[in-house]
């Protein structure tokens, strides 16, 4: 959620730039002091020197994704009751920290939608992987595990666990993970998306009471014991079928391509821009990265000669 913020932000702290230039207003005073008046031309172009650019490649990749990938308000606001319920009553602090209001958050929201529907277009899912993930959702695991920095020290601990060492004091004694001290490694219960993509699909197909080989995770490796399952309430598929396909084609979509959509999109827009000031806006994020030059091959080393050793 927040790795949007800054970039949404800044679109909707500065939206009165795309305004500002109308000709038949651009004298009007809008704040005035003993010391002289303002006018929204003098704001406009102040505010052209600060965050011109970036505004304005905002303010545009918004308008593509809007004709090119819409998303309809009723998702939005699911999306927004789902991080409202995520954070409870710390909610509005939250929001408030980061510079949002309502309003400005559900925007925030809907530009981050707009790009991942861009993001997976063209991936496919079939009904039978819709399926099997609607299935995963329906189960929760309560699970416990011993995070260390590396494999040898987690099949070691793998095997003391084996042997019959006690988990939760095992974890107490090396886990790396804080929280360890105080809950010996216990998880509690949580259903799918919750946990690193690794560490889940291991937990999801454990066995219960069963001690897993080890799992890394970019937090380190686990060995992970599920203690129980059980049935999660959720709606009906038919009901979540979007929202659970969009989630698959985006953890099938390769995150770093964003850059890549985005240029193709901004290319097919024919933009145009009038603003001499403003007018290499968008020359960096309209052309392919040029890729490093290979470097040349390393020179074979030149064969030593050799001379035999001859009786003088």
């Amino acid at each position: 959620m927040k790795k949007w913020i800054a970039a949404a932000s800044l679109t909707l702290g500065v939206a009165a730039l795309a305004g500002c230039s109308d000709e038949e207003s651009a004298s009007e005073v809008i704040a005035s002091s003993s010391a002289g008046d303002i006018t929204k031309d003098e704001l406009y172009e102040e505010m052209k020197k600060t965050v011109g650019e970036q505004a304005l490649q905002m303010m545009m990749l918004e308008q593509v994704l809007e004709e090119k990938y819409p998303v309809d308000q009723e998702t939005i606001d699911a999306e927004f009751e789902e991080a409202k319920a995520q954070y409870g009553e710390q909610f509005d602090m939250v929001l408030s920290q980061q510079g949002y209001d309502e309003e400005s958050f559900k925007e925030m929201l809907k530009l981050n939608r707009m790009q991942e529907n861009a993001l997976v277009a063209d991936v496919e899912v079939t009904d039978e992987e819709i399926q099997a993930e609607y299935d995963k959702m329906k189960k929760e695991v309560s699970a416990r595990h011993i995070l260390v920095a590396d494999e040898a020290t987690a099949l070691d601990v793998k095997k003391q666990l084996e042997d019959g060492a006690d988990f939760a004091e095992l974890a107490k004694e090396v886990s790396t993970e804080p929280a360890a001290q105080e809950t010996g490694g216990d998880l509690g219960f949580f259903g799918p998306g919750t946990m690193d993509p690794a560490f889940e699909e291991a937990a999801f197909n454990l066995e219960p009471n069963v001690i897993s080989d080890p799992v890394e995770t970019s937090f380190g490796w686990h060995i992970i014991e599920v203690t129980e399952t059980r049935e999660a309430e959720v709606e009906p598929l038919e009901e979540i079928r979007d929202q659970v396909e969009h989630d698959l084609k985006l953890a099938k979509a390769d995150m770093n391509q964003i850059g890549t959509v985005v240029r193709d999109l901004l290319n097919e827009a024919n933009i145009q821009v009038e603003d001499e000031d403003l007018t290499e806006t968008f020359d960096a994020l309209l052309q392919e990265p040029v890729s490093s030059p290979a470097a040349p091959p390393a020179e074979e080393p030149a064969e030593e000669e050799t001379t035999e050793d001859t009786e003088e």
